[in-house]
């Protein structure tokens, strides 16, 4: 009886009935469908090897986990910035070693183009990782035949010795045909020495400047001596290019007879003769700097259209040993195991400010900074604060400006300027929190119209809004929590800004 009716109403009314079949039909199909999706996610869920293996995935600020599961835009181009860094100081890094047992880094299956000699494109899917790393981890893969274990380049990167990381971190560059104003380009060495009792230090810069890949450049080693109190000394030594050597592939640099040298201990042997700006009489230098294990910072570059700003620590605590003479009196000022800092800048630096500042108190590195474009209009980005200890870092922090009471004064130029006699930082990130005062001691300008600054300004006229570069030395107080761990240190640091 009951199909009897149903046969009937399909006859009666055809149209409506295929349209309620189709319908229902489709519902089902879409129902399978999402359960099928539902089943596959729960089981990838649950199975660590698909995503990279272990206990704990990285993945960049603001992508979205279920994004890479599912195989979406985010998946194909899925990559960690400074995975180096992630790998040996935030998940690898002595500070976790009760807690983390191993660390593999992976990427699975990811879409590359493979173009061949003769020129043809092919899409191929790839996978990289650590063989030696992956098994630790438990998801190395089952060999039918032959080897599987880092190479050279492997450990390399997992665990390079101090010279292969000096390398890494500090070679130099060449700037990329977007690159604008290319004959403002410049790359430096930059050192700083303090003396124990904090009243004499020296800034070292072995400076390569102008157009490298073509047209006129050279090389110069500038120092300038200050003691509190009393004008700054300046000395200088410049060559042609064809007297300076630089690689993109290591952190040695010779500029005439002057030189730093990454030895294979992970030092750096600094030496180099100039000479007083004004007497003409000559200083030699001859510094070994030794980094402080993980006190460095990996590197960053900024770029924007045709701007370039790239900027790495390899020692943001370091010691120095050795000494400064000056001749002909041949008198020598002997450091041993001085407190010292050491980055390295490269970009373009028409039109370019910043604000910068590294500083040491008890058992915290800190730096902070900031580069603003030659764009004007361009709102000030955040400062960042990068905060180590012996045992690497420690926290990053975003506060929003440091703000300089403008206390002091100093000549330039033949006209009194007005320089910061203290500065204060704020941030809050959660449940951490950072606060920094910086009490300058002494301060010095250098008005960057008339010629080449320690931090590698070339002569080109910028004719900025704040024209005059302050270097500043002080004392430092930071009250910081971090993970529910508070900190209050004091120390001394250099500070830098415009005016």
């Amino acid at each position: 009886m009951i199909w009897q009716l149903a046969w009937r109403n399909v006859t009666d009314k055809p149209w409506r009935a295929l349209l309620l079949l189709l319908g229902y039909g489709l519902g089902v199909a879409v129902m399978i469908t999402l359960l099928a999706v539902g089943e596959a996610m729960v089981s990838q869920a649950r199975e660590e090897k698909l995503v990279g293996g272990g206990d704990i995935t990285v993945l960049p600020d603001g992508i979205d986990l279920e994004v890479l599961k599912t195989g979406g835009l985010g998946g194909m181009f899925f990559s960690v910035p400074n995975a180096r860094f992630v790998y040996r100081q935030v998940l690898s890094s002595p500070r976790h070693e009760a807690l983390v047992q191993a660390v593999a880094p992976q990427l699975d299956n990811k879409l590359l183009y493979l173009t061949t000699a003769s020129g043809v494109e092919l899409p191929v899917r790839a996978t990289g990782e650590l063989p030696d790393a992956t098994r630790d981890v438990g998801a190395a893969p089952v060999l039918l035949a032959g080897e599987w274990t880092n190479d050279d380049v492997d450990n390399r990167w997992a665990s390079p010795t101090p010279a292969e990381l000096r390398h890494d971190l500090d070679h130099f560059h060449l700037p990329g045909n977007e690159v604008a104003n290319r004959d403002s380009w410049g790359e430096w060495h930059y050192f700083n020495v303090l003396s124990d009792d904090a009243t004499r230090w020296a800034f070292i810069s072995f400076i390569v400047g102008g157009d490298v890949t073509q047209g006129e450049w050279g090389g110069q080693v500038l120092v300038t001596l200050h003691t509190v109190g009393q004008p700054a000394r300046r000395y200088s030594a410049s060559v042609p290019s064809d007297s300076v050597r630089f690689s993109t592939a290591d952190a040695d640099l010779h500029i005439g007879s002057a030189s730093v040298v990454v030895q294979e201990d992970g030092t750096y042997a600094v030496r180099a003769r100039v000479r007083d700006e004004q007497r003409g009489t000559p200083l030699d230098i001859d510094f070994v700097v030794k980094p402080e294990p993980y006190a460095n910072f990996p590197g960053a570059s900024l770029n924007s259209g045709p701007f370039t700003s790239g900027y790495a620590v390899p020692a943001l605590r370091a010691t120095a040993t050795g000494f400064l003479c000056r001749q002909p009196a041949n008198a020598c000022e002997r450091y041993e195991n001085a407190r010292a800092y050491h980055d390295h800048n490269w970009g373009v630096w028409r039109g370019v400010t910043w604000e910068w500042g590294a500083a040491r108190a008890g058992s915290l590195g800190l730096l902070f900074g900031r580069v603003q474009p030659p764009d004007s209009l361009q709102s000030a980005a955040p400062l960042f604060v990068y905060v180590t200890d012996s045992l690497g870092f420690v926290s990053l922090f975003r506060p929003a400006t440091v703000e300089y009471e403008d206390g002091g004064e100093v000549r330039v130029a033949g006209r009194t300027l007005q320089v910061p006699s203290r500065g204060v930082m704020e941030d809050v990130r959660g449940g951490d929190s950072l606060r920094v005062e910086l009490l300058v001691d002494d301060a010095t300008a250098t008005d960057t119209r008339q010629g080449l600054i320690d931090r590698g300004e070339s002569e080109q006229a910028r004719a900025l809004r704040r024209p005059y570069f302050v270097q500043m030395q002080g004392r430092v107080r930071i009250t910081m929590r971090v993970r529910g761990v508070r900190y209050e240190h004091t120390g001394t640091g250099f500070f830098e800004t415009y005016r």
